[in-house]
């Protein structure tokens, strides 16, 4: 596989497409940015395919390729690398993340065209790719967590892009803090392991971690809650999913990136490589199921009651993910793979679709203050009709109908608790239904609710800005084109109708066999992730669990309609508590406030004068009396320093004599 000897350079241009615009962007043109910018991620998504062409074409026999660069550290046995693995997981995340990212940047290349900091915006999305191609191709913990950390920077960077508006930046500061809870769990996982283990390769964890921990015990249970906790800060699932809310404040192709191809996918992979640990842990495990299965609902019913058009898309992500570590937790691995590929096909294409409906309201975010835009955008209400058929699982798109039939047939097939994750499952197809096709009623159907909306250009461009909430910036450069965007054409256009056809056909990558379908995908992925332990059902079963999960997922159209309707009926003013409760996502914030960020803040006002400081205040003071006392033998006379040695001279010989 001498072949793949120069796979280093799929991270490296991303890369080095930042440090050219971090260096000279504020020089260059928006042109040449652009070009930079999504050109490096073009250039790394086709050497990515031509990675993943040629490792699929004559794959090593130990299904994975690891290219040493140099060694990293090398200190009492400790010796991690500069190593990039391909295996089947590492293709498919290579292939997600750089096809994906690309079709962000070139639709971002004009949906950023009137906005300042431009080539900044780039610098920060390259940054951004290339952190996560590093996390993903990395073979060993340490190396991905280099990369882990850069996504979280790139994350607080991004978000707070209009760090103008104070209130971006706050949104920038929590995700930033939240995720670090996470992290530092990660860390601690990685000590263990070091410590333990001795190695920090995939290979050799999994090697050690089997033959030296039971089934079980008490280090493979710590070290697997641990790693848990880390991924369940940077996917933003219970009880660290507070912060992706807030992270809408960004300009929508970095929802679309975070959301989609990148950080919040982090975490699934993560749990995906270290599978091992975690078969080492069931307790833990099943943790992964109950916390996967409980973000599906909770993430879900706050989507189902959201006025704002991208926190629907951030919680619908919240839960969407939910499916993933459900399917981790049943040992579905390849299943929550799956998911992720189709999730960042249907979940990119809803966020820039939100992209252009956002800058034809001018920056509105207000779904109750849209509607009527199927008639005014025809493309744009079919693009994201074919992403809202494809989350709620409904034909003719395939992509989320084969991955998440996939892992509710798993969780039936597990038995036992799987049952009821089944059942809960089930309840969360009806509840994503009811969310994304209520926002298409309000969005697309009825008539505009608003003065401007839907207005022809030439009169649009006559309407001063909006009041309403803007796209988490200052009105920017762009505000008065923004309706006129509405028909942005082939540069925002092209990713959409892309998109589309990826959730049109993306499900026969792993559509079921009562179907007559090949599980391409998965069959791959079984080169790297254990295969399903569970029977697969039988095409009687299958066809049933596909006709429930069919029937809730189409009884949560009508009910949509029905919300939609009465919503365009009439706006209270005064919403009901359980409304606020759900759209306050349950509470969480009020609860992290009143438990961690009030008590901090009175004892930081308490101890204003800082009992620490005191002490070293205190040390100061000391050193400065002794200071002061010992001033008068400097008096410049020669005889008394002369005595003074004397009497030092003397002084010692007595004590030699005495002691």
């Amino acid at each position: 596989m001498n072949s793949l000897s120069w796979i280093w350079c799929i991270p490296a241009l991303p890369f080095a497409g930042f440090l050219a615009l971090a260096i000279g962007g504020g020089r260059f043109a928006k042109g040449i940015s652009a070009v930079i910018g999504a050109g490096s991620v073009g250039l790394a998504f086709v050497a990515a395919a031509v990675a993943s062409a040629l490792f699929a074409s004559s794959p090593p026999a130990s299904g994975a390729y690891t290219l040493v660069l140099w060694q990293w550290i090398s200190a009492g046995g400790f010796n991690p690398s500069i190593a990039f693995t391909v295996d089947a997981l590492s293709v498919v995340m290579m292939l997600v993340v750089t096809g994906v990212g690309f079709l962000i940047h070139f639709y971002s290349t004009r949906f950023m065209a009137d906005e300042e900091g431009y080539s900044r915006f780039f610098a920060y999305m390259n940054l951004f790719v290339g952190s996560m191609l590093l996390l993903v191709m990395a073979s060993n913990l340490l190396l991905l967590y280099l990369g882990w950390e850069g996504v979280g920077l790139c994350s607080f960077l991004l978000i707070g892009f209009w760090y103008k508006d104070p209130e971006n930046g706050r949104s920038a500061r929590k995700a930033f803090i939240v995720t670090r809870v996470g992290d530092v769990s990660l860390a601690i996982a990685l000590f263990l392991i070091a410590t333990n283990l001795g190695t920090l390769d995939f290979a050799g964890i999994a090697k050690q971690a089997t033959a030296q921990w039971p089934v079980g015990s008490t280090i493979a249970i710590a070290v697997a809650a641990l790693l848990l906790g880390g991924a369940v800060g940077k996917s933003a699932q219970l009880p660290l999913q507070t912060w992706l809310p807030d992270a809408m404040a960004g300009p929508s192709p970095v929802s679309a990136l975070i959301h989609a191809a990148t950080m919040v996918t982090a975490g699934v992979y993560l749990i995906a490589r270290t599978n091992v640990l975690f078969s080492l842990a069931p307790a833990v495990q099943l943790a992964v199921a109950i916390i996967g299965i409980a973000g599906v609902l909770v993430a879900g019913l706050s989507a189902t009651v959201q006025r704002n058009i991208k926190r629907v898309l951030a919680y619908s992500t919240m839960s969407q993910l939910g499916y993933m570590f459900l399917a981790l937790g049943i040992g579905a691995w390849s299943g929550a793979i799956f998911h992720l590929v189709t999730h960042a096909f249907f979940k990119s294409l809803l966020f820039l679709g939100a992209g252009v409906v956002i800058l034809a309201m001018n920056h509105e975010h207000d779904i109750f203050k849209m509607g009527g835009l199927a008639k005014k955008s025809p493309f744009t209400f079919w693009m994201f009709l074919i992403a809202a058929f494809a989350i709620a699982a409904v034909p003719p798109t395939t992509a989320g109908f084969s991955s998440k039939d996939l892992i509710l047939a798993y969780a039936w097939q597990s038995g036992g608790a799987g049952r009821i994750f089944w059942a809960l499952g089930i309840a969360g197809v009806f509840i994503t239904s009811v969310y994304i096709f209520r926002l298409v009623f309000i969005v697309f159907g009825g008539s505009p609710r608003t003065a401007d909306a839907g207005m022809p250009p030439a009169a649009a461009a006559r309407m001063p800005p909006a009041a309403a909430a803007h796209d988490g910036h200052d009105g920017g450069t762009g505000q008065a084109e923004g309706k006129n965007r509405m028909q942005a054409g082939a540069i925002m256009g092209i990713p959409l109708a892309l998109l589309a056809v990826l959730c049109l056909v993306g499900g026969f990558l792993g559509l079921p066999h009562d179907l007559g379908g090949t599980p391409y995908l998965l069959t791959f992925l079984h080169g790297a992730l254990p295969a399903e332990t569970m029977p697969e059902p039988s095409a009687r079963l299958e066809l049933i669990l596909q006709i429930i999960s069919e029937a809730a997922s189409l009884l949560g159209i009508p009910v949509a309609w029905l919300i939609a309707r009465r919503a365009r009926k009439a706006l209270p003013e005064r919403r009901a508590a359980p409304i606020r409760f759900l759209q306050n996502g349950w509470g969480f914030d009020w609860l992290y406030d009143t438990l961690f960020v009030r008590p901090f803040v009175w004892i930081a006002r308490v101890n204003v004068r800082d009992v620490v400081d005191r002490l070293f205040d205190g040390i100061g003071a000391l050193l400065l009396l002794f200071s002061r006392a010992f001033r008068w033998t400097q008096s410049g006379k020669v005889r008394w320093y002369a005595a003074g040695i004397a009497g030092g001279a003397v002084l010692i010989v007595v004590a030699v004599v005495l002691l």
